[in-house]
């Protein structure tokens, strides 16, 4: 294309965070002779309060083009297009506000994970804190590059995977249940028999088909219902959530 793509200018003391690109055509568009793209450490979790993002979008707007991506595939803020003598600037409010860059290049890039137990009632292990360690941990390998190619750690709280760990990460930690899967057959006699109580004036539930909408769509056959009671064949069960 027309940008010269690569790490041709940083912050002093980072050897990634921005991506530097440059026109090769700065005669005819000088409006983008320079768009850098600063890469902004998230949150574990990509919990922001509104202060937070006014005050990430204000440093933007003076710094920068105005426009962001929230968020990357790696998980930062990406803050993109802006010209090199607004660099140290604008990475100087952004410390000033206890914000840091992340990775970029052949680096370990930005852990990131879902929300977890914060917001979740499937999470299996708390992403924000091993996000969170992981980030501490890796600051200088995030900071400075010095592997041959990027490294990605991506943290799931249930196989769901809602982070997308297994499709974008190198390292992908996806939290599954210990043990066999507790199974309340009183429960399943209820749904199955439509006598399952909703609760105070919310709709009555309807008579559940165990067998079409439970066991003949577990994706390895594992389960069954004969009619009374639910089986599972733990050992087969590949924890799909579903």
């Amino acid at each position: 294309t027309h940008w010269k793509h690569g790490g041709i200018v940083g912050v002093l003391g980072y050897g990634s965070g921005i991506i530097g690109r440059y026109s090769d055509l700065p005669d005819e568009f000088p409006g983008v002779e320079h768009f850098h793209t600063v890469r902004v450490n998230q949150p574990s979790g990509w919990f922001y309060t509104t202060k937070a993002l006014r005050d990430l979008c204000a440093i933007w707007d003076e710094h920068g083009s105005g426009v962001l991506n929230v968020h990357g595939s790696t998980g930062d803020m990406v803050f993109l297009g802006t010209t090199t003598d607004q660099l140290e600037p604008c990475f100087a409010a952004l410390t000033a506000k206890g914000w840091d860059l992340g990775g970029s290049g052949s680096a370990m890039r930005t852990p990131s994970c879902c929300v977890g137990k914060a917001r979740c009632e499937y999470a299996c292990y708390d992403t924000m804190d091993l996000c969170y360690q992981a980030t501490q941990n890796f600051q200088f390998d995030m900071h400075r590059p010095s592997f041959p190619y990027k490294y990605k750690i991506k943290c799931s709280g249930c196989p769901n995977d809602c982070v997308a760990a297994v499709a974008r990460a190198d390292m992908s930690v996806i939290g599954v249940w210990k043990d066999d899967i507790r199974i309340d057959q009183s429960a399943v006699a209820a749904y199955a028999g439509g006598d399952l109580k909703p609760r105070a004036g919310g709709t009555p539930y309807a008579k559940l088909d165990v067998k079409a909408d439970v066991t003949d769509l577990c994706p390895t056959a594992c389960m069954s219902y004969d009619g009374k009671k639910l089986t599972i064949d733990n050992k087969n069960c590949n924890h799909c959530m579903h």
